[in-house]
């Protein structure tokens, strides 16, 4: 099972499915209440409650896990966003509407994350206050709310409003500086998406007018299920070709191929053209 050394405190919930996507985002949750991980642990433990989480932080700063990360939690009421993000439930010593945190289940929650980020290979948290952006994963977008997915005030306002200065704190203790413009998922596409070439080998994208965002909006949209060619020395057709081990693993998932290169392939020295 796979746990965050973080987490001193293990009741592993039975309210779970087998995850069947890379992990690449986060959900921070309230508890709604101050309560401690046994106390919610407990909770979870009952297949009635139908709910559960990957972790789960008190308002000492005691982190336990619910739910291994090999599993997809049943936390945001989106089967798809819980697929691939880990979600934390955070208790809150203030109530309604605010929901405050405690500054230790604060520092706790960012180095949890920053934890997460490493392990998984997350190389940066991307938090956008627009909820088409989150709901839609656009600019690269990686944190989600509960808010977005169902009628709760989840994550609560003050945990809401601070999501920028937790991205901002994890992102610096990832040793961040600039992941690069092109950014999908949290990953950075720059290793196999370069937009002039993209738009001088595909003429039909000339409708773009050689914008940047748009070659690469388009790109991730639809030219990577379409196996486009989006940099001189990736052909995701060459590499799939080359590599067995890929093939088995990702079949015709396109997408994975081009996000494989980018985060493992490029430094394995792969050939891919």
């Amino acid at each position: 099972m796979v746990i965050s050394p973080l987490a001193t405190q293990t009741i592993i919930s039975p309210n779970k499915s087998l995850r069947t996507a890379i992990i690449d985002g986060v959900a921070v949750h309230c508890m709604a209440a101050n309560a401690t991980v046994r106390a919610v642990g407990n909770r979870f433990l009952l297949p009635s409650t139908q709910a559960s989480s990957n972790y789960g932080i008190g308002s000492s700063g005691e982190i336990g896990c619910y739910v291994g990360e090999e599993y997809r939690s049943w936390c945001t009421s989106s089967r798809a966003e819980d697929n691939h993000i880990i979600t934390v439930e955070v208790a809150n010593d203030g109530g309604a509407p605010q929901w405050h945190v405690s500054d230790m289940a604060m520092r706790s929650l960012i180095r949890l994350l920053v934890d997460v980020c490493r392990r998984n290979k997350i190389k940066k948290l991307v938090w956008s206050s627009k909820k088409s952006d989150r709901v839609n994963h656009r600019n690269g977008c990686n944190m989600f709310v509960h808010r977005d997915y169902a009628n709760k005030a989840c994550p609560g306002d003050y945990l809401y409003s601070l999501h920028p200065y937790i991205a901002q704190e994890v992102n610096k203790m990832l040793g961040v500086t600039d992941v690069g413009r092109f950014v999908y998922k949290g990953t950075d596409f720059s290793p196999v998406f370069d937009p002039a070439f993209y738009a001088a080998r595909n003429p039909d994208l000339s409708v773009f007018g050689g914008d940047a965002d748009l070659l690469f909006t388009h790109f991730w949209q639809y030219g990577m299920n379409e196996r486009r060619q989006a940099k001189e020395n990736f052909n995701v057709i060459i590499y799939r070709m080359n590599y067995t081990d890929l093939n088995t693993a990702f079949g015709d998932n396109w997408f994975s191929y081009y996000w494989h290169y980018c985060v493992c392939g490029k430094n394995e020295n792969r050939i891919a053209a």
